[in-house]
């Protein structure tokens, strides 16, 4: 068996492996690369995935960098298993990535025939692409074991990162003998709101395991929402109007999750909360489908019907219009909007129309990644530049850190162990992660003893 490392090799972004046998061909996710660097040819380079020869595509879960090239698998013809979460989660990611893409095209082409140049961009893919994948997704429940190919088995095992997240464990048979390999996905932080801990992985024979905060813990989860509801209340009790740039998915009902219990203690003045992101809207609303996946105390409330009544008394702005309309009040509110790097979407235009102003509050609740918006607000820059503008920065900027949905150092050591208390492979696998983050976490794995650490570089191939 060899397994070639298609992306997430000393970066945090474009995650995908080939797994090979004599009998079969099975892609691991298929994600997009992003942020800085991350060039359009890059995404577009497919090799060595021939589309038609693979057997079965499995996702860990829907996040972009997970999911997002899988529409360039022009002629598939098997099966894409993940959760059903997963499954209703990347189609609302894969549909707004093909708006995305189709539309940058249009302006750069715009932008070009101004100057005179050939119109020849072309978008990364579009809604056909995206609607051919859709059709190959097959959903299943955490636990079942699924034969995805000729000598593989595969399960999907919960990994607290967003709805749906999964460790996936294949179980590879070849020449007689029996390999068990696992893929960690994205490994969530324990007791965190709405989702369940993560499994801990099994015993394996290799095992590829996520690096991304590899170098560093997160302080305690009490702490951080203890910190979180104090602003809020604050904020609430000073009649500020409060933007919190937040992704689409995960961030934005986590936040939402956070407000509801403040509205449920009573001990500060009622404020209209605005979920102004449509994407965030149509993902809060797929959550609301899969209360069996919730922890206990979520999965409680969904079924009580109390959290469906405390996201009617949200305010949905669907419309440009609505979102216009919330730019010009001087109303004390919470608005959630994306962004969450502040690199894009409607958050820019409530920062444009609110930073210069006093009595209003910026709260930062996710990673900003350099040279973003966010990272600049989070630096104490006294003044931004938003759509050509420059915009003083008079509004109280508060960062919140800890609420990541990546586990930190101690957290990914404790899945890698398992039930068992020691290692739980010979060979582990470090990607999806910069190059100190698992280097660091490399050098704990190693001072355990017990197991091999390998650092991977991009076509790496991975021998068992």
């Amino acid at each position: 068996m060899q397994i070639t490392i298609l992306g997430a090799a000393g970066e945090v972004t474009g995650s995908g492996y080939l797994v090979q046998t004599a009998r079969a061909n099975v892609l691991i996710d298929f994600g997009m690369f992003q942020g800085r660097g991350a060039g359009d040819e890059k995404n577009r380079e497919i090799d060595p995935v021939v589309p038609a020869r693979l057997d079965a595509v499995v996702l860990t879960h829907a996040h972009l960098d997970h999911v997002g090239r899988l529409p360039l698998l022009v002629g598939l013809a098997c099966a894409v298993h993940a959760t059903h979460a997963s499954c209703a989660l990347a189609e609302l990611i894969l549909r707004d990535s093909a708006k995305i893409q189709e539309g940058d095209a249009v302006r750069e082409n715009r932008s070009k025939e101004r100057t005179g140049a050939t119109p020849d961009a072309v978008a990364l893919y579009g809604t056909a692409e995206v609607d051919a994948i859709v059709s190959r997704m097959r959903g299943h429940e955490y636990e079942q074991w699924i034969e995805v190919a000729d000598g593989i088995t595969a399960r999907f095992q919960d990994a607290g990162h967003i709805l749906g997240s999964a460790s996936v464990e294949l179980r590879v048979t070849e020449g007689g003998s029996t390999k068990t390999v696992v893929f960690s996905g994205d490994v969530g932080q324990k007791c965190m709101p709405i989702l369940r801990d993560p499994v801990p992985c099994p015993p394996a024979d290799l095992v590829f395991l996520e690096s991304t905060y590899g170098d560093r813990n997160h302080r305690p989860a009490e702490e951080t929402f203890a910190e979180l509801r104090a602003i809020l209340e604050q904020s609430a009790w000073q009649k500020r109007k409060v933007l919190v740039p937040s992704f689409a998915v995960g961030r934005a009902q986590l936040l939402l999750h956070v407000l509801a219990e403040i509205a449920r203690d009573g001990r500060s003045p009622v404020v209209p909360v605005y979920l102004d992101s449509p994407m965030a809207i149509r993902a809060t609303e797929i959550y609301s489908k899969f209360p069996d996946d919730f922890d206990d105390e979520s999965r409680g409330l969904a079924r009580s019907g109390q959290a469906r009544r405390e996201f009617a008394n949200v305010n949905l702005c669907v419309t440009p219009q609505q979102s216009r309309d919330l730019n010009e009040s001087w109303d004390p509110a919470i608005v959630i909007a994306g962004s969450g790097m502040c690199d894009g979407g409607r958050i820019l235009h409530h920062l444009r129309h609110n930073l210069w102003r006093h009595g209003v509050q910026v709260l930062l609740t996710s990673f900003m990644g350099q040279g973003s918006l966010g990272r600049k607000l989070v630096d104490g820059a006294q003044s931004v530049r938003i759509f050509r503008e420059d915009v003083v920065v008079r509004a109280d900027v508060r960062t919140v850190g800890g609420l990541s949905a990546h586990a930190g150092q101690g957290g990914l050591i404790e899945w890698f162990m398992g039930t068992s208390k020691k290692p739980a492979a010979p060979r582990v696998v470090l990607t999806h992660g910069e190059d100190r983050q698992r280097g660091v976490l490399a050098q704990a794995l190693t001072g355990m003893g017990g197991c091999t650490v390998i650092q991977p570089k991009r076509f790496e191939v991975i021998e068992i």
